[in-house]
Protein backbone atom coordinates (compact mmCIF):
# COMPACT_ATOMS: atom_id res chain seq x y z
CA UNK A 1 0.00 0.00 0.00
CA UNK A 2 2.60 2.28 0.85
CA UNK A 3 4.66 1.73 -2.51
CA UNK A 4 1.58 2.73 -4.69
CA UNK A 5 1.17 5.71 -2.58
CA UNK A 6 4.95 6.31 -3.43
CA UNK A 7 4.33 5.28 -6.84
CA UNK A 8 1.52 7.86 -7.92
CA UNK A 9 3.46 10.39 -5.86
CA UNK A 10 6.04 10.45 -7.70
CA UNK A 11 4.66 10.18 -10.95
CA UNK A 12 2.48 12.96 -9.95
CA UNK A 13 6.04 14.95 -9.58
CA UNK A 14 7.22 13.53 -12.64
CA UNK A 15 3.86 14.70 -14.66
CA UNK A 16 3.93 18.34 -12.93
CA UNK A 17 7.97 18.57 -13.78
CA UNK A 18 7.27 17.73 -17.14
CA UNK A 19 4.67 20.30 -17.98
CA UNK A 20 7.00 22.60 -16.12
CA UNK A 21 9.72 21.97 -18.58
CA UNK A 22 7.28 22.11 -21.58
CA UNK A 23 5.72 25.31 -20.45
CA UNK A 24 9.70 26.63 -19.98
CA UNK A 25 10.68 25.54 -23.20
CA UNK A 26 7.37 27.15 -25.19
CA UNK A 27 8.49 30.21 -23.36
CA UNK A 28 12.17 30.39 -24.59
CA UNK A 29 10.56 29.67 -28.00
CA UNK A 30 8.08 32.65 -28.12
CA UNK A 31 10.99 34.85 -26.38
CA UNK A 32 13.93 33.36 -29.31
CA UNK A 33 10.57 34.38 -31.84
CA UNK A 34 10.34 37.89 -30.50
CA UNK A 35 14.19 38.79 -30.63
CA UNK A 36 14.59 37.84 -34.28
CA UNK A 37 11.50 39.78 -35.03
CA UNK A 38 12.74 42.46 -33.10
CA UNK A 39 16.60 42.57 -34.86
CA UNK A 40 14.73 41.76 -38.47
CA UNK A 41 12.73 44.65 -37.76
CA UNK A 42 16.16 47.11 -36.67
CA UNK A 43 17.90 45.74 -39.79
CA UNK A 44 15.13 46.57 -42.12
CA UNK A 45 14.32 49.90 -40.83
CA UNK A 46 18.08 51.01 -40.47
CA UNK A 47 18.75 49.64 -43.30
CA UNK A 48 16.21 52.08 -45.16
CA UNK A 49 17.22 55.02 -43.26
CA UNK A 50 21.08 54.39 -43.91
CA UNK A 51 19.94 53.74 -47.95
CA UNK A 52 17.82 57.13 -47.69
CA UNK A 53 21.15 59.45 -45.88
CA UNK A 54 23.64 57.13 -48.41
CA UNK A 55 22.55 58.07 -51.97
CA UNK A 56 22.76 61.29 -51.58
CA UNK A 57 26.06 60.87 -50.14
CA UNK A 58 27.00 58.81 -53.26
CA UNK A 59 26.46 61.44 -55.58
CA UNK A 60 28.18 64.10 -53.48
CA UNK A 61 31.08 62.80 -52.12
CA UNK A 62 31.55 59.41 -54.14
CA UNK A 63 30.60 55.84 -54.12
CA UNK A 64 33.02 54.68 -50.75
CA UNK A 65 31.69 57.13 -48.47
CA UNK A 66 27.72 56.44 -49.43
CA UNK A 67 28.10 52.79 -49.06
CA UNK A 68 30.47 53.45 -45.70
CA UNK A 69 26.96 55.35 -44.54
CA UNK A 70 24.83 53.01 -46.16
CA UNK A 71 26.74 50.13 -44.08
CA UNK A 72 27.29 52.17 -40.66
CA UNK A 73 23.99 53.13 -39.96
CA UNK A 74 22.46 50.02 -39.67
CA UNK A 75 25.58 48.71 -37.61
CA UNK A 76 25.06 51.64 -35.50
CA UNK A 77 21.40 51.23 -34.42
CA UNK A 78 22.06 47.18 -34.24
CA UNK A 79 25.05 48.23 -31.69
CA UNK A 80 22.99 50.58 -29.73
CA UNK A 81 20.53 47.94 -29.11
CA UNK A 82 22.95 44.95 -28.89
CA UNK A 83 25.83 46.29 -26.81
CA UNK A 84 27.51 42.97 -25.84
CA UNK A 85 27.00 41.58 -29.24
CA UNK A 86 28.55 44.78 -30.51
CA UNK A 87 31.50 44.54 -28.78
CA UNK A 88 32.06 41.06 -29.71
CA UNK A 89 32.09 42.13 -33.44
CA UNK A 90 34.21 44.92 -32.14
CA UNK A 91 36.69 42.78 -30.89
CA UNK A 92 36.60 40.45 -34.15
CA UNK A 93 36.69 43.39 -36.92
CA UNK A 94 39.35 45.24 -35.02
CA UNK A 95 42.60 42.90 -36.44
CA UNK A 96 41.07 43.30 -40.01
CA UNK A 97 40.25 47.25 -39.55
CA UNK A 98 43.08 48.14 -41.65
CA UNK A 99 42.46 45.90 -44.80
CA UNK A 100 38.44 47.65 -44.15
CA UNK A 101 40.53 51.23 -44.41
CA UNK A 102 42.50 50.43 -47.77
CA UNK A 103 41.45 47.67 -49.63
CA UNK A 104 37.57 48.78 -49.22
CA UNK A 105 37.76 52.01 -48.08
CA UNK A 106 40.57 53.40 -49.82
CA UNK A 107 42.31 55.21 -46.90
CA UNK A 108 39.07 57.30 -46.33
CA UNK A 109 39.13 58.79 -43.11
CA UNK A 110 35.76 57.49 -42.37
CA UNK A 111 37.10 53.85 -42.61
CA UNK A 112 39.77 54.74 -40.35
CA UNK A 113 36.99 55.30 -37.53
CA UNK A 114 34.84 52.68 -38.39
CA UNK A 115 35.92 50.59 -35.45
CA UNK A 116 34.23 53.21 -33.39
CA UNK A 117 30.88 52.34 -34.90
CA UNK A 118 30.84 49.26 -32.75
CA UNK A 119 32.32 50.82 -29.29
CA UNK A 120 30.95 53.95 -28.76
CA UNK A 121 26.97 52.87 -29.49
CA UNK A 122 27.74 49.43 -26.86
CA UNK A 123 29.27 52.14 -24.32
CA UNK A 124 26.62 54.63 -25.07
CA UNK A 125 23.92 51.62 -24.23
CA UNK A 126 26.13 49.80 -21.45
CA UNK A 127 25.71 53.45 -19.63
CA UNK A 128 22.53 53.35 -20.08
CA UNK A 129 20.97 49.93 -18.84
CA UNK A 130 23.53 50.29 -15.79
CA UNK A 131 21.69 53.51 -14.51
CA UNK A 132 18.72 51.58 -14.60
CA UNK A 133 19.80 49.02 -12.90
CA UNK A 134 21.53 51.28 -10.84
CA UNK A 135 24.63 49.24 -11.56
CA UNK A 136 28.25 51.30 -11.12
CA UNK A 137 29.61 52.59 -14.16
CA UNK A 138 33.24 53.62 -12.92
CA UNK A 139 35.06 50.74 -12.35
CA UNK A 140 36.77 50.04 -9.65
CA UNK A 141 35.38 53.09 -7.77
CA UNK A 142 38.89 53.00 -6.22
CA UNK A 143 40.32 54.51 -9.36
CA UNK A 144 37.79 57.93 -9.18
CA UNK A 145 40.71 60.31 -7.53
CA UNK A 146 43.66 59.47 -9.89
CA UNK A 147 40.96 59.14 -13.21
CA UNK A 148 39.74 62.24 -12.07
CA UNK A 149 43.33 64.46 -12.13
CA UNK A 150 44.06 62.77 -15.29
CA UNK A 151 40.75 64.27 -16.58
CA UNK A 152 41.60 67.55 -14.98
CA UNK A 153 45.10 67.99 -16.45
CA UNK A 154 43.82 66.79 -19.89
CA UNK A 155 40.57 69.46 -19.67
CA UNK A 156 43.34 72.37 -18.45
CA UNK A 157 45.31 71.81 -21.57
CA UNK A 158 42.18 72.05 -23.83
CA UNK A 159 41.34 75.09 -22.49
CA UNK A 160 43.82 76.94 -21.33
CA UNK A 161 46.95 75.97 -24.68
CA UNK A 162 44.36 74.86 -27.31
CA UNK A 163 41.71 77.18 -26.75
CA UNK A 164 43.83 80.07 -26.31
CA UNK A 165 45.56 78.62 -29.43
CA UNK A 166 42.42 79.19 -31.54
CA UNK A 167 42.70 82.98 -30.99
CA UNK A 168 45.82 83.35 -32.44
CA UNK A 169 46.52 84.74 -35.84
CA UNK A 170 46.37 82.11 -38.81
CA UNK A 171 49.66 81.93 -40.47
CA UNK A 172 48.39 82.50 -43.65
CA UNK A 173 46.56 85.38 -42.84
CA UNK A 174 48.06 88.47 -45.18
CA UNK A 175 48.07 90.76 -42.01
CA UNK A 176 50.56 88.75 -40.24
CA UNK A 177 52.80 88.05 -43.60
CA UNK A 178 52.91 91.65 -43.39
CA UNK A 179 53.46 91.44 -39.56
CA UNK A 180 56.16 89.32 -40.00
CA UNK A 181 58.41 91.76 -42.24
CA UNK A 182 57.75 94.95 -40.21
CA UNK A 183 58.23 93.53 -36.75
CA UNK A 184 61.83 93.57 -36.66
CA UNK A 185 62.31 90.22 -35.44
CA UNK A 186 59.33 89.86 -32.80
CA UNK A 187 58.39 86.58 -34.71
CA UNK A 188 61.26 84.71 -36.57
CA UNK A 189 61.67 81.98 -38.85
CA UNK A 190 63.63 78.31 -38.19
CA UNK A 191 66.06 77.16 -40.63
CA UNK A 192 63.39 75.90 -42.73
CA UNK A 193 61.61 78.98 -43.46
CA UNK A 194 58.54 77.92 -41.93
CA UNK A 195 56.74 80.20 -38.59
CA UNK A 196 57.78 78.97 -35.08
CA UNK A 197 55.43 76.90 -33.20
CA UNK A 198 52.37 79.65 -31.22
CA UNK A 199 53.51 82.49 -33.73
CA UNK A 200 50.58 81.75 -35.28
CA UNK A 201 47.72 78.37 -36.25
CA UNK A 202 47.74 76.69 -38.95
CA UNK A 203 44.49 74.37 -38.44
CA UNK A 204 41.62 74.37 -35.68
CA UNK A 205 43.72 73.45 -32.74
CA UNK A 206 40.77 73.49 -30.45
CA UNK A 207 39.56 70.33 -32.66
CA UNK A 208 43.15 69.17 -32.74
CA UNK A 209 42.81 69.45 -29.13
CA UNK A 210 38.99 67.27 -28.63
CA UNK A 211 40.12 64.41 -30.76
CA UNK A 212 43.79 64.73 -29.14
CA UNK A 213 41.72 64.12 -25.81
CA UNK A 214 39.62 60.91 -27.61
CA UNK A 215 43.47 59.62 -28.51
CA UNK A 216 44.35 59.88 -24.86
CA UNK A 217 41.50 58.86 -22.88
CA UNK A 218 38.73 57.83 -25.45
CA UNK A 219 39.33 54.05 -24.67
CA UNK A 220 39.49 54.01 -20.80
CA UNK A 221 35.88 53.11 -20.76
CA UNK A 222 36.98 49.97 -22.29
CA UNK A 223 37.94 48.79 -18.30
CA UNK A 224 33.77 49.49 -17.93
CA UNK A 225 33.01 47.44 -21.08
CA UNK A 226 35.11 44.61 -20.20
CA UNK A 227 33.60 44.08 -16.73
CA UNK A 228 30.72 43.98 -17.92
CA UNK A 229 30.83 41.76 -21.41
CA UNK A 230 32.33 38.85 -19.44
CA UNK A 231 30.16 37.49 -16.84
CA UNK A 232 31.28 34.30 -16.14
CA UNK A 233 34.23 31.64 -16.47
CA UNK A 234 32.60 29.96 -19.37
CA UNK A 235 32.31 33.76 -21.55
CA UNK A 236 36.61 34.21 -20.55
CA UNK A 237 37.22 31.43 -22.01
CA UNK A 238 35.52 32.01 -25.11
CA UNK A 239 36.92 35.64 -25.05
CA UNK A 240 40.91 34.00 -24.71
CA UNK A 241 39.70 31.72 -27.48
CA UNK A 242 38.24 34.04 -29.94
CA UNK A 243 41.73 36.26 -29.47
CA UNK A 244 44.05 33.15 -29.69
CA UNK A 245 41.58 32.47 -33.20
CA UNK A 246 42.00 35.98 -34.30
CA UNK A 247 45.83 35.95 -34.23
CA UNK A 248 46.22 32.76 -35.86
CA UNK A 249 44.09 33.47 -38.94
CA UNK A 250 45.74 37.59 -38.93
CA UNK A 251 49.51 35.27 -38.87
CA UNK A 252 48.21 33.03 -41.54
CA UNK A 253 47.36 35.63 -43.72
CA UNK A 254 50.70 37.47 -42.41
CA UNK A 255 52.64 34.75 -43.59
CA UNK A 256 50.79 34.87 -47.11
CA UNK A 257 51.32 38.06 -47.82
CA UNK A 258 55.56 37.34 -47.04
CA UNK A 259 55.23 34.51 -49.35
CA UNK A 260 53.20 37.12 -51.84
CA UNK A 261 55.96 39.46 -52.18
CA UNK A 262 58.59 36.52 -52.20
CA UNK A 263 57.87 34.74 -55.28
CA UNK A 264 56.90 38.14 -57.04
CA UNK A 265 53.18 37.70 -56.91
CA UNK A 266 53.13 41.14 -55.43
CA UNK A 267 55.71 43.65 -57.02
CA UNK A 268 57.08 45.53 -53.51
CA UNK A 269 59.09 48.21 -53.64
CA UNK A 270 62.06 46.82 -55.04
CA UNK A 271 61.94 47.42 -58.49
CA UNK A 272 61.89 51.51 -57.20
CA UNK A 273 64.95 53.41 -57.22
CA UNK A 274 66.64 56.04 -54.53
CA UNK A 275 64.84 56.94 -51.77
CA UNK A 276 61.26 55.12 -52.54
CA UNK A 277 63.27 51.80 -51.82
CA UNK A 278 63.49 52.40 -48.17
CA UNK A 279 59.92 54.04 -47.96
CA UNK A 280 56.68 52.24 -47.27
CA UNK A 281 54.38 52.74 -49.84
CA UNK A 282 50.25 52.55 -49.88
CA UNK A 283 50.36 51.09 -53.75
CA UNK A 284 52.69 48.50 -52.65
CA UNK A 285 49.97 46.99 -50.65
CA UNK A 286 49.56 43.23 -50.64
CA UNK A 287 47.12 40.79 -50.16
CA UNK A 288 45.95 42.54 -47.15
CA UNK A 289 46.51 45.50 -44.85
CA UNK A 290 48.14 48.87 -45.93
CA UNK A 291 51.43 50.65 -46.45
CA UNK A 292 54.53 48.41 -46.92
CA UNK A 293 58.24 47.93 -47.82
CA UNK A 294 59.73 45.35 -49.68
CA UNK A 295 63.39 46.03 -50.57
CA UNK A 296 65.10 42.21 -50.14
CA UNK A 297 68.28 43.89 -52.04
CA UNK A 298 68.86 46.68 -49.54
CA UNK A 299 67.78 44.90 -46.61
CA UNK A 300 64.37 46.27 -46.16
CA UNK A 301 61.30 44.73 -45.06
CA UNK A 302 58.96 46.63 -43.49
CA UNK A 303 54.80 44.45 -43.68
CA UNK A 304 51.82 45.85 -42.05
CA UNK A 305 49.91 42.31 -42.07
CA UNK A 306 46.25 43.07 -41.73
CA UNK A 307 46.85 46.61 -40.24
CA UNK A 308 47.45 50.06 -41.68
CA UNK A 309 50.93 50.26 -41.00
CA UNK A 310 53.85 47.83 -40.23
CA UNK A 311 54.07 48.92 -36.68
CA UNK A 312 50.41 48.68 -35.74
CA UNK A 313 51.53 44.68 -37.23
CA UNK A 314 54.06 45.00 -34.74
CA UNK A 315 52.13 45.78 -31.96
CA UNK A 316 49.47 43.81 -32.79
CA UNK A 317 52.25 40.65 -32.67
CA UNK A 318 53.53 42.16 -29.27
CA UNK A 319 49.59 42.08 -27.54
CA UNK A 320 49.02 38.84 -28.97
CA UNK A 321 52.16 37.30 -27.88
CA UNK A 322 50.64 37.73 -24.24
CA UNK A 323 46.73 36.45 -25.13
CA UNK A 324 47.96 33.38 -27.17
CA UNK A 325 50.32 32.56 -23.58
CA UNK A 326 47.60 33.09 -21.19
CA UNK A 327 45.34 30.44 -23.68
CA UNK A 328 48.56 28.30 -23.23
CA UNK A 329 48.69 27.92 -19.72
CA UNK A 330 45.23 28.90 -18.55
CA UNK A 331 43.43 26.97 -20.85
CA UNK A 332 40.85 24.65 -19.44
CA UNK A 333 40.34 22.90 -22.65
CA UNK A 334 43.74 20.60 -24.29
CA UNK A 335 43.01 21.24 -27.33
CA UNK A 336 42.56 25.12 -26.89
CA UNK A 337 45.93 24.99 -24.81
CA UNK A 338 47.44 23.56 -28.02
CA UNK A 339 46.10 26.18 -30.22
CA UNK A 340 47.63 28.75 -28.17
CA UNK A 341 50.74 27.25 -28.65
CA UNK A 342 50.42 26.89 -32.32
CA UNK A 343 49.44 30.91 -31.94
CA UNK A 344 53.05 31.32 -29.88
CA UNK A 345 54.80 30.29 -32.70
CA UNK A 346 52.51 31.94 -35.57
CA UNK A 347 53.04 35.12 -33.74
CA UNK A 348 57.06 34.50 -33.20
CA UNK A 349 57.65 33.40 -36.97
CA UNK A 350 55.29 36.55 -38.00
CA UNK A 351 58.25 38.74 -35.97
CA UNK A 352 60.51 37.54 -37.81
CA UNK A 353 59.19 37.44 -41.74
CA UNK A 354 57.84 41.19 -41.16
CA UNK A 355 61.00 42.78 -40.66
CA UNK A 356 60.17 45.30 -37.61
CA UNK A 357 62.95 44.74 -35.11
CA UNK A 358 60.76 46.26 -32.82
CA UNK A 359 58.51 42.82 -33.02
CA UNK A 360 61.97 40.71 -33.33
CA UNK A 361 63.16 41.56 -30.00
CA UNK A 362 59.71 42.33 -28.23
CA UNK A 363 57.90 38.94 -28.85
CA UNK A 364 60.24 36.69 -27.11
CA UNK A 365 61.08 39.21 -24.70
CA UNK A 366 57.18 39.83 -23.17
CA UNK A 367 56.99 35.56 -23.29
CA UNK A 368 60.29 35.08 -21.45
CA UNK A 369 59.08 38.18 -18.91
CA UNK A 370 55.50 36.70 -18.79
CA UNK A 371 57.04 33.25 -17.96
CA UNK A 372 58.99 34.73 -15.00
CA UNK A 373 56.45 37.25 -13.36
CA UNK A 374 53.47 34.26 -14.11
CA UNK A 375 55.43 31.38 -12.16
CA UNK A 376 54.88 29.19 -15.18
CA UNK A 377 58.17 28.26 -15.40
CA UNK A 378 58.68 27.22 -12.18
CA UNK A 379 55.34 24.20 -12.71
CA UNK A 380 57.33 22.09 -14.82
CA UNK A 381 54.55 19.38 -15.39
CA UNK A 382 52.64 22.05 -17.65
CA UNK A 383 55.81 23.96 -19.04
CA UNK A 384 58.55 21.32 -20.01
CA UNK A 385 56.06 19.57 -22.43
CA UNK A 386 54.46 23.44 -23.88
CA UNK A 387 58.45 24.26 -23.83
CA UNK A 388 58.61 20.55 -26.45
CA UNK A 389 55.63 21.57 -28.34
CA UNK A 390 56.79 24.74 -29.47
CA UNK A 391 60.48 23.92 -30.14
CA UNK A 392 58.21 21.13 -32.58
CA UNK A 393 56.06 24.28 -33.72
CA UNK A 394 58.78 26.52 -34.23
CA UNK A 395 60.94 24.02 -36.12
CA UNK A 396 57.94 23.39 -38.72
CA UNK A 397 57.43 26.88 -38.81
CA UNK A 398 61.36 27.33 -39.89
CA UNK A 399 60.82 25.37 -42.88
CA UNK A 400 59.27 28.40 -44.17
CA UNK A 401 61.57 30.75 -43.92
CA UNK A 402 65.57 30.48 -44.94
CA UNK A 403 67.85 30.46 -41.91
CA UNK A 404 69.79 32.97 -43.73
CA UNK A 405 66.95 35.31 -43.37
CA UNK A 406 66.58 34.75 -39.62
CA UNK A 407 70.14 35.32 -39.40
CA UNK A 408 69.91 38.44 -41.46
CA UNK A 409 67.01 39.61 -39.06
CA UNK A 410 69.19 39.04 -35.70
CA UNK A 411 72.23 40.80 -37.37
CA UNK A 412 69.66 43.96 -38.42
CA UNK A 413 68.57 44.09 -35.02
CA UNK A 414 71.73 44.04 -33.62
CA UNK A 415 73.56 46.49 -35.73
CA UNK A 416 70.21 49.27 -35.18
CA UNK A 417 70.48 48.79 -31.59
CA UNK A 418 74.47 49.46 -31.78
CA UNK A 419 74.12 52.10 -34.04
CA UNK A 420 71.16 53.37 -32.20
CA UNK A 421 70.80 52.55 -28.96
CA UNK A 422 67.07 52.79 -27.40
CA UNK A 423 68.43 54.39 -24.30
CA UNK A 424 69.81 56.96 -26.57
CA UNK A 425 66.98 57.40 -28.74
CA UNK A 426 64.62 57.83 -25.70
CA UNK A 427 67.08 60.51 -24.50
CA UNK A 428 67.07 62.18 -27.45
CA UNK A 429 62.88 62.68 -27.73
CA UNK A 430 63.05 63.66 -24.32
CA UNK A 431 65.21 66.91 -25.02
CA UNK A 432 63.42 67.13 -27.91
CA UNK A 433 60.19 67.72 -25.55
CA UNK A 434 61.67 69.72 -22.90
CA UNK A 435 62.78 72.05 -25.65
CA UNK A 436 59.67 72.82 -26.92
CA UNK A 437 58.06 73.84 -23.72
CA UNK A 438 58.65 77.23 -23.19
CA UNK A 439 57.12 79.54 -20.87
CA UNK A 440 55.31 78.50 -17.50
CA UNK A 441 52.00 77.65 -19.17
CA UNK A 442 53.87 75.53 -21.95
CA UNK A 443 55.97 74.13 -19.38
CA UNK A 444 53.05 72.65 -17.05
CA UNK A 445 50.17 72.16 -19.49
CA UNK A 446 52.27 71.47 -22.80
CA UNK A 447 51.60 72.60 -26.27
CA UNK A 448 48.59 71.16 -26.70
CA UNK A 449 45.98 68.02 -26.96
CA UNK A 450 47.04 66.50 -30.25
CA UNK A 451 49.97 68.41 -31.34
CA UNK A 452 52.32 65.39 -31.15
CA UNK A 453 49.74 62.62 -32.83
CA UNK A 454 49.54 61.28 -35.73
CA UNK A 455 45.37 61.30 -36.63
CA UNK A 456 44.73 64.96 -35.63
CA UNK A 457 46.96 66.18 -38.31
CA UNK A 458 43.72 66.67 -40.37
CA UNK A 459 43.04 69.91 -37.45
CA UNK A 460 46.64 70.75 -37.58
CA UNK A 461 50.64 70.61 -38.11
CA UNK A 462 51.73 68.26 -35.52
CA UNK A 463 55.47 67.69 -34.33
CA UNK A 464 56.83 64.12 -34.89
CA UNK A 465 57.45 62.55 -31.16
CA UNK A 466 58.39 58.82 -31.33
CA UNK A 467 58.30 57.90 -27.65
CA UNK A 468 55.18 57.77 -25.83
CA UNK A 469 56.56 59.34 -22.48
CA UNK A 470 58.10 62.46 -24.46
CA UNK A 471 55.32 62.60 -26.17
CA UNK A 472 52.93 63.31 -23.57
CA UNK A 473 55.64 65.77 -21.90
CA UNK A 474 55.45 67.70 -25.32
CA UNK A 475 51.35 67.45 -25.31
CA UNK A 476 50.29 67.93 -21.63
CA UNK A 477 53.39 69.66 -19.80
CA UNK A 478 54.59 68.07 -16.69
CA UNK A 479 51.16 68.14 -14.62
CA UNK A 480 49.94 66.02 -17.40
CA UNK A 481 52.34 63.52 -17.58
CA UNK A 482 52.63 63.33 -13.93
CA UNK A 483 48.95 63.35 -14.00
CA UNK A 484 48.87 60.38 -16.45
CA UNK A 485 51.66 58.04 -14.81
CA UNK A 486 49.60 58.34 -11.60
CA UNK A 487 46.77 57.08 -12.82
CA UNK A 488 48.19 54.06 -14.72
CA UNK A 489 50.44 53.35 -11.44
CA UNK A 490 47.09 53.86 -9.72
CA UNK A 491 45.24 51.38 -11.75
CA UNK A 492 48.35 48.71 -12.18
CA UNK A 493 48.11 48.62 -8.29
CA UNK A 494 44.06 48.03 -7.98
CA UNK A 495 44.58 45.15 -10.53
CA UNK A 496 47.75 43.75 -8.61
CA UNK A 497 45.43 43.61 -5.50
CA UNK A 498 42.63 41.86 -7.39
CA UNK A 499 44.17 39.64 -9.49
CA UNK A 500 45.85 38.07 -6.15
CA UNK A 501 42.61 37.63 -4.16
CA UNK A 502 41.53 34.89 -6.58
CA UNK A 503 41.67 31.06 -5.86
CA UNK A 504 40.24 29.37 -8.80
CA UNK A 505 44.00 28.14 -10.47
CA UNK A 506 42.45 29.19 -13.86
CA UNK A 507 41.19 32.53 -13.70
CA UNK A 508 44.08 33.06 -11.66
CA UNK A 509 46.60 32.36 -14.20
CA UNK A 510 44.47 34.28 -16.76
CA UNK A 511 44.97 37.46 -14.51
CA UNK A 512 48.53 36.96 -13.96
CA UNK A 513 48.87 37.01 -17.57
CA UNK A 514 46.73 40.16 -18.05
CA UNK A 515 48.33 41.69 -15.34
CA UNK A 516 51.92 41.52 -16.40
CA UNK A 517 50.99 42.50 -19.98
CA UNK A 518 49.61 45.74 -18.36
CA UNK A 519 52.37 46.41 -16.26
CA UNK A 520 54.71 45.97 -19.49
CA UNK A 521 52.45 48.68 -21.43
CA UNK A 522 52.27 50.94 -19.00
CA UNK A 523 55.43 51.48 -18.55
CA UNK A 524 57.30 50.60 -21.97
CA UNK A 525 59.25 53.82 -23.09
CA UNK A 526 59.77 53.17 -26.71
CA UNK A 527 57.34 54.02 -29.30
CA UNK A 528 53.84 54.54 -28.24
CA UNK A 529 51.68 51.33 -27.59
CA UNK A 530 49.06 53.00 -25.25
CA UNK A 531 47.67 55.08 -28.53
CA UNK A 532 48.45 52.13 -30.91
CA UNK A 533 45.62 49.18 -32.52
CA UNK A 534 45.24 47.07 -30.98
CA UNK A 535 47.37 46.97 -27.72
CA UNK A 536 46.06 50.04 -26.30
CA UNK A 537 42.63 48.27 -26.66
CA UNK A 538 43.47 44.77 -25.26
CA UNK A 539 45.23 46.95 -22.68
CA UNK A 540 42.22 48.53 -21.40
CA UNK A 541 39.93 45.74 -21.75
CA UNK A 542 42.56 43.22 -19.97
CA UNK A 543 42.14 45.57 -17.22
CA UNK A 544 38.21 45.39 -17.07
CA UNK A 545 38.16 41.50 -16.98
CA UNK A 546 40.76 41.57 -14.05
CA UNK A 547 38.54 43.84 -12.18
CA UNK A 548 35.72 41.14 -13.03
CA UNK A 549 37.46 38.30 -11.98
CA UNK A 550 36.61 37.83 -8.60
CA UNK A 551 33.12 38.19 -8.99
CA UNK A 552 33.47 35.59 -11.48
CA UNK A 553 35.71 33.50 -9.01
CA UNK A 554 33.34 33.71 -6.24
CA UNK A 555 30.82 31.61 -8.59
CA UNK A 556 33.35 29.30 -9.11
CA UNK A 557 33.46 28.93 -5.32
CA UNK A 558 29.92 28.40 -4.94
CA UNK A 559 29.71 25.95 -7.47
CA UNK A 560 32.37 23.98 -5.57
CA UNK A 561 30.41 24.24 -2.67
CA UNK A 562 27.59 23.19 -4.14
CA UNK A 563 28.94 20.40 -5.90
CA UNK A 564 30.47 19.02 -2.98
CA UNK A 565 27.18 19.34 -1.04
CA UNK A 566 25.54 17.43 -3.40
CA UNK A 567 28.21 14.52 -3.23
CA UNK A 568 28.01 14.75 0.38
CA UNK A 569 24.65 14.43 0.34
CA UNK A 570 24.44 11.32 -2.36
CA UNK A 571 26.75 9.83 -0.23
CA UNK A 572 24.79 9.88 3.03
CA UNK A 573 21.79 8.56 1.15
CA UNK A 574 23.66 5.78 -0.29
CA UNK A 575 24.55 4.69 3.32
CA UNK A 576 21.53 5.43 4.41
CA UNK A 577 19.78 3.01 1.38
CA UNK A 578 22.64 0.71 2.53
CA UNK A 579 21.52 0.25 6.72
CA UNK A 580 17.96 -0.45 5.56
CA UNK A 581 18.80 -2.86 3.05
CA UNK A 582 21.04 -4.67 5.99
CA UNK A 583 18.04 -4.29 8.78
CA UNK A 584 15.82 -5.72 6.21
Amino acid sequence: MLRTKRKKKASKNQAESSSVDIKQKLAEKRQAKEARQKLISLIAFSLFFGIIVGVPGILIAGIKVGLGIIIGIPILVISYNYPRLALWSFLIYMPFSGTATYWIGGGNSLFQVSKDIFYLPALVALVQECRRKRKPIIIPKNIVPSLILLLVAALLTLFLVNGMQQFIIECNDPNFQKFLVNANGDYVLNAQGVVIKNACKSGIPFLQGILGLKVLMGYIPLIFCAYYLVEDKKQLLTLGRLLVTLAIICCILGLAQYWMLKTGRCKGTDHLSGLELFKPRLDAKCLVGGALLYSPSQGQIRLPGTFVSPWHWSWFLIGNAATCFATTFSETSFFWRMGGLVGIALVFLNAVVCGQRLALAAVPGIIFLLLILTGQIANLKKFLPILIGLSVVLLIGFSFVNPDFFQERIDSLVGRWNTSPPTVFIQEQFNFSLKNLKGTLSILFGNGLGTATNSTRIFGDISLVETYHPKLLFEIGFFGLAAFMIFITHLTFLAFKSYRSLKDKSLRSFASSFWVFMLIIAYFPYWYPLDTDPVALYYWMFAGIIFKLPIIDQQEQAKLKAEKESAQGNKKTVIRGQQKHSIS
